[in-house]
C-alpha cells in the first residue's frame, strides 16, 4: 500500500473500529425516550407510545402525570394494554417531592399522597419504577442546607414507606438540576433503604454540580433502574467552566466509554434519551469565591475529574435555535418545538447505529 493511501484511509479505519466497540457495547441496553424531550409537542400517552413504536424502541419514561389522559384505571388499563400489544416498557414518573424546596407544588396533594398517587399510576400501567426529584440548584444556596432537604425528602419516603413497597414499584430519585451529587443520591438511598428508594440517573445534571457523569455512574450505577441521558458541551471559561446541552454525540462526553460502564453497572435499566436543547451554555464560575458556598463539601478528587473533561471539551459550534426568556414569537416557538423532534430523533440514531444501544430496532 502506499504511504498516502495508507495515510489516507487510516483515519477511517480508526473511526471504523471506534464506532464497532461503540456498538458491541450497547448490545443488549435497551433504548427509549424521557417524554420531556418532546414537551413542546404537547402529546398525550397514546401518542408518545405510538411515536415510540414508530422509532422501534423498547421503553418510555413519562416525566409527569399530566401527561396521561386521565387518571381514571379504565384509562390507565387501555395505557397498560397498548404498551404491551406495542411492546414498551413504561418508566413511571412524577416531579418534586421535597416539601421545602423551592419547586415544591401542592397540585397533587401533600408530598406523602403525591408519592402514593405516582407509584399508583405506575403501577397501573406497567412500570417498575417511578422518576421524581427533590428540586434543584436553588436548594443549594437556600436558607436551609441541602442536607436539611435531603432529610425532609426522606421523611417523606418513610412516612409512606409500607404503602410504598405493597405497590413492587421502586421510587427512583433523580440527580436533578443541580441539586444533589451523585454521593449524596447514594446517601439517601442507603438512608430510606434499597428495597424502596433507587436512583434515575442523569447524565446532564452532574455539569451543575461540577462532576464528571463518568464519576456519577460509577457511584450511582449499581442502584440505578430507570435514566435520563443526555450529552454536554463542557470547556473552559475565564470564569471557571461552561456547559450546554446538546444532542447525543455533539458534546464532550466519552459516550461509548460510558455505554460500557453503563453495561456493567446497570444493564437492567433502559437508556432513556433526556435530550434538551435550546438553552444558552451556562457559566460555572468556580474561579468565583461565592459560587463555592453551594459546593462546601465537594472532594477535591470529584473536581478534578471535572476539570479534565472540562479541558478535553469545546464549546458546541453547531446550529442551534437558542430559546429566549419569556414569551417567544410564534415562529420562534414553532422552531423549538421542530428542533426538539428534530435533536431527539438523531440523538436516537446516535445511540443505535453509533453505540449499538436499543433491542427491538436490530429485529427489523
Amino acid at each position: 500500500m502506499r504511504r498516502r493511501t495508507f495515510l489516507k484511509s487510516a483515519p477511517a479505519a480508526a473511526m471504523a473500529a471506534s464506532q464497532s466497540a461503540g456498538a458491541a457495547a450497547g448490545d443488549g441496553i435497551r433504548l427509549g425516550l424521557d417524554s420531556y424531550s418532546i414537551r413542546n409537542l404537547g402529546w398525550k400517552m397514546t401518542k408518545l407510545l405510538d411515536y415510540t413504536a414508530s422509532h422501534k424502541l423498547d421503553a418510555i419514561q413519562i416525566s409527569s402525570l399530566d401527561e396521561y389522559e386521565s387518571l381514571e384505571p379504565a384509562h390507565l388499563r387501555q395505557v397498560k394494554d397498548q404498551a404491551v400489544r406495542l411492546g414498551i416498557q413504561i418508566d413511571g414518573g412524577i416531579g418534586c417531592i421535597c416539601p421545602s424546596a423551592a419547586a415544591w407544588s401542592p397540585k397533587f396533594g401533600e408530598p406523602g399522597q403525591y408519592v402514593l398517587t405516582g407509584l399508583k399510576v405506575a403501577k397501573a400501567v406497567g412500570a417498575t419504577s417511578m422518576r421524581c426529584y427533590l428540586g434543584g440548584a436553588a436548594e443549594r444556596r437556600s436558607a436551609i442546607p441541602i442536607e436539611g432537604h435531603m432529610e425532609n425528602t426522606i421523611k417523606v419516603l418513610r412516612g409512606v414507606r409500607s404503602q410504598a413497597l405493597d405497590t413492587g414499584v421502586k421510587v427512583a430519585i433523580e440527580n436533578h438540576n443541580g441539586d444533589l451529587t451523585a454521593r449524596e443520591v447514594k446517601t439517601m438511598i442507603d438512608e430510606v433503604g434499597k428495597d424502596l428508594l433507587a436512583s434515575n440517573l442523569d447524565t446532564g445534571n452532574p455539569m451543575w454540580l461540577l462532576e464528571d457523569p463518568m464519576l456519577t455512574l460509577e457511584v450511582l450505577g449499581p442502584h440505578v433502574v430507570t435514566t435520563h441521558i443526555r450529552d454536554s458541551a463542557l470547556y473552559e471559561h475565564p470564569r471557571g467552566a461552561a456547559f450546554q446541552w446538546v444532542a447525543l454525540g455533539d458534546g464532550t462526553i466519552d459516550f461509548p466509554r460510558l455505554v460500557a460502564q453503563f453495561k456493567k453497572s446497570c444493564p437492567q435499566a433502559a437508556m432513556q434519551l433526556e435530550i434538551i436543547t435550546g438553552r444558552p451554555p451556562q457559566i460555572l464560575p468556580y474561579l468565583e469565591p461565592d459560587f463555592w458556598k453551594a459546593f462546601p463539601k465537594l472532594p477535591a478528587s470529584d473536581f478534578a475529574r471535572f476539570l479534565a473533561l472540562a479541558k478535553r471539551g469545546r464549546p458546541y459550534s453547531g446550529p442551534m435555535v437558542i430559546a429566549g426568556t419569556g414569551r417567544q414569537p410564534p415562529e420562534y416557538e414553532a422552531a423549538l418545538t421542530l428542533q426538539q423532534l428534530l435533536d431527539l430523533e438523531r440523538s436516537l440514531e446516535y445511540a443505535k447505529k453509533t453505540l449499538g444501544v436499543g433491542v427491538r430496532w436490530k429485529q427489523g
